[in-house]
């Protein structure tokens, strides 16, 4: 019996040097990278063919076997050993728990350092002395508006000071303990405070109303109220400074009780219903920061070298007049003193002038050139009457005194023209 290869000892002889002749054709020619077969070698490089079908033959299998052992560790990883997955879950549940509240926390930190923040820098800025406290407890009640702060009587507090915030006021205090105070609020009924609109200049007491609004009571019906107007505490209740923010006029109605008389509905400037932080303040006293010292000490010293200089001009000016040639006659002879007494015999007092004789006042001078715009002088020439020399009176005309009358009888045969004395 023939074997195999004996039987189809040819066929198999072609097929050797077809595969043969195949295999180096493959190994000659290069696939380009455009997909062209090439035997030229100056040709762009590319892959040869028996890599191709190397490639070909072998990628299948091995993307089976790939994908089967990916398929296989998923299958573990995923599925199968998931022993301590639920400690791992509870683990991480409690940490984001616990990281959730660090974070409310840091939250609530950042906004309380910001409105404290806010709070020291009105502080520092506010002229009056105040001390900062937290609001720790409310009195729990719709009809009553008070709060509860952890500073007492122990930190400097007392009645009836003033709590405010960077926003405005928010009531005063009403009692006093060792390490707590009680506030009354400004939207409580039992609450006063003096107010005064600030662009029409109305007064009136501020006190809360039953739903625990502010609201301005007392005043008569005025158009020129109107929405929005800025209310500023007045002052004259001796409890709140003048000047500082109340809230914004919110409505204008009518009093139920007086028709002539309304209730002006204030919006508050602070928050009265979310109070953590406040300031009390504990003496009106004006205090002033360094910065401000400085100035009130510079300004005084400029005022002293100010007063210095005026009195120096103040000197110089003095000196000048001195040096300037006066408005009196310096050849005019001096006055006789009028104290002294007509000379008498000798051994015998003088007496002394009954009352006090003024001054002569001084004499002006003649002008060189008079006009007519001259003060007290004619554009006359001057005559030979006013033409004397400064200092000289001249001597006024002889006076005519007439002769007594005599009787006729005793003088028989009188003058025909009696002669005048001068």
């Amino acid at each position: 019996m023939e074997s195999f290869f004996d039987r189809y000892r040819n066929l198999l002889v072609l097929l050797a040097l077809l595969l043969a002749q195949m295999i180096g054709l493959a190994v000659q020619v290069h696939r380009t990278d455009s997909g062209h077969n090439s035997l030229d070698p100056p040709d762009k490089s590319g892959v040869r063919l028996i890599r191709l079908w190397a490639d070909a033959l072998v990628t299948p299998p091995e993307q089976i076997f790939h994908s089967s052992k990916m398929g296989m560790a998923n299958l573990w990883l995923n599925y199968l050993d998931l022993r301590h997955v639920r400690e791992q879950n509870l683990d991480l549940q409690k940490t984001v728990d616990r990281l959730r509240l660090e974070q409310a926390s840091l939250l609530e930190d950042a906004k309380q350092g910001q409105r404290l923040q806010a709070l020291i820098d009105f502080q520092q800025k506010y002229i009056y002395k105040t001390l900062a406290a937290q609001a720790i407890g409310s009195s729990g009640s719709d009809s009553s508006r008070v709060f509860y702060l952890d500073k007492g009587s122990d930190d400097g507090l007392a009645r009836d000071m003033a709590v405010i915030t960077a926003d405005g006021i928010v009531g005063k205090v009403r009692e006093v303990f060792p390490h707590t105070a009680q506030v009354l609020a400004i939207n409580d009924q039992t609450s006063g405070a003096g107010v005064i609109l600030e662009t029409t200049r109305i007064r009136g007491i501020l006190r809360g109303n039953a739903v625990g609004q502010p609201q301005i009571v007392g005043i008569l019906a005025d158009q020129r109220i109107q929405k929005g107007e800025k209310v500023l505490t007045a002052g004259g209740d001796q409890i709140f400074p003048r000047g500082l923010p109340v809230g914004v006029v919110e409505n204008v109605v009518t009093d139920p009780e007086r028709d002539s008389f309304i209730d002006v509905i204030v919006k508050p400037a602070a928050h009265l219903d979310q109070l953590d932080e406040v300031l009390v303040i504990t003496s009106t006293e004006p205090r002033f920061s360094a910065a401000q010292q400085q100035d009130m000490a510079t300004s005084v010293e400029l005022k002293g070298a100010e007063v210095a200089a005026i009195k120096e001009q103040q000197k110089a000016s003095q000196i000048m007049a001195e040096r300037l040639p006066g408005l009196t006659d310096p050849n005019a002879p001096a006055p006789s003193p009028a104290a002294a007494a007509a000379p008498g015999p000798p051994g015998k007092e003088q007496a002394a002038p009954a009352t006090p004789v003024a001054p002569p006042a001084p004499k002006l001078l003649h002008p060189l050139h008079p006009d007519r715009f001259t003060t007290g002088t004619n554009s006359k020439p001057p005559t030979e009457e006013n033409s004397a020399p400064a200092g000289q009176q001249t001597k006024p005309a002889p006076k005519h005194e007439a002769k007594p009358e005599s009787n006729p009888a005793s003088t028989p045969n009188p003058p025909a023209n009696p002669e005048r004395k001068p």
